[in-house]
């Protein structure tokens, strides 16, 4: 299993840490900053495995992503990692000012254009691709960046939702689950939701699963796990996971007070059992052993927000 660190935004001190910790991975968030921008900095300085996590993909088009992510991995020499998700709908409407619909649909068509426009590029033949959300249909010479030495990048996809998770196990490399996941969740709703996705589309169950990763080893990192879980669990398209559980009163009452932005209330919500079905609890050396414990079987990587925790 590798491990990876995940950073919110890009900091050179973090990243050379990770470097010398011996990291397989780091990966940019998109929240106050472009995790491109962030990664092409450093793209030519390390040697590990970089991605995105997550681009928002229903804030930009396919082309423009498709023109970003191969230019990372030529900076990167074949290791970029193009991790996608859809955000909520309020962002995409209100925050980035784009249209909504259908996600699971429209990300299936998104990544389907991405590999269209790939194929392109790598065998000159002519851009027709024309769906209900996107349409491709010209690139000549001039803009045409021609065969990726180093081959396209690796499409991982994030989810919660069944339909979301299917369409991953559909058409993508890999899937992140998301931090407001659980072993239950995984097993009984991600890993049969992707199985079907890879059903559907005729391929094997090989799809790379990067596990979810909340630890906690001290007490502020336990505040910052309730806070994160709050936050995740005020949000109704994450209600799901909630429910499994039999914790759905639970995303209501979060969900009420983050509408009159009671930020601080809601981390008290967040009792031992919940923090500890969503979060590894130990000292480093524990959390590494009840990692492999809890996701040995199914995952290939996880990600941290710290390298110190494990």
């Amino acid at each position: 299993m590798k491990i990876d660190q995940v950073a919110i935004e890009y900091d050179p001190r973090t990243l050379r840490a990770s470097v010398m910790a011996g990291v397989d991975g780091f990966w940019v968030a998109e929240t106050a900053h472009d995790p491109f921008v962030a990664l092409s900095r450093v793209a030519g300085e390390v040697d590990v495995e970089l991605g995105t996590a997550i681009a928002v993909a229903f804030a930009r088009n396919p082309m423009s992503t498709a023109v970003q992510a191969n230019d990372l991995q030529l900076l990167c020499e074949g290791r970029f990692h193009l991790g996608l998700g859809s955000q909520v709908e309020a962002h995409i409407t209100k925050r980035f000012g784009m249209p909504w619909s259908k996600p699971a649909a429209r990300m299936r068509e998104f990544v389907q254009a991405l590999q269209a426009i790939w194929t392109c590029w790598e065998t000159g033949e002519r851009l027709t691709f024309r769906g209900e959300f996107y349409r491709h249909t010209l690139m000549t010479p001039f803009f045409n960046p021609g065969p990726n030495p180093y081959g396209r990048p690796k499409i991982w996809l994030a989810g919660v939702g069944e339909l979301m998770t299917e369409v991953a196990g559909e058409v993508a490399d890999g899937f992140l689950c998301h931090a407001l996941t659980t072993e239950r969740y995984l097993r009984e709703v991600t890993l049969p939701a992707l199985a079907r996705g890879r059903e559907r589309a005729g391929r094997p169950m090989d799809i790379e699963i990067s596990g979810p990763s909340l630890v906690v080893h001290d007490e502020a990192s336990a505040r910052e796990a309730r806070e994160r879980i709050a936050f995740y669990g005020s949000t109704p398209a994450y209600r799901k996971v909630l429910d499994l559980h039999g914790w759905g009163t639970l995303h209501e009452d979060l969900h009420r007070l983050s509408r009159r932005q009671q930020w601080a209330d809601m981390a008290a919500l967040i009792d031992d059992e919940i923090l500890s079905a969503f979060a590894v609890i130990g000292t480093p050396s524990e959390v590494r052993t009840e990692l492999e414990d809890r996701y040995g079987d199914i995952v290939s990587r996880v990600a941290a927000p710290s390298l110190a925790d494990i």
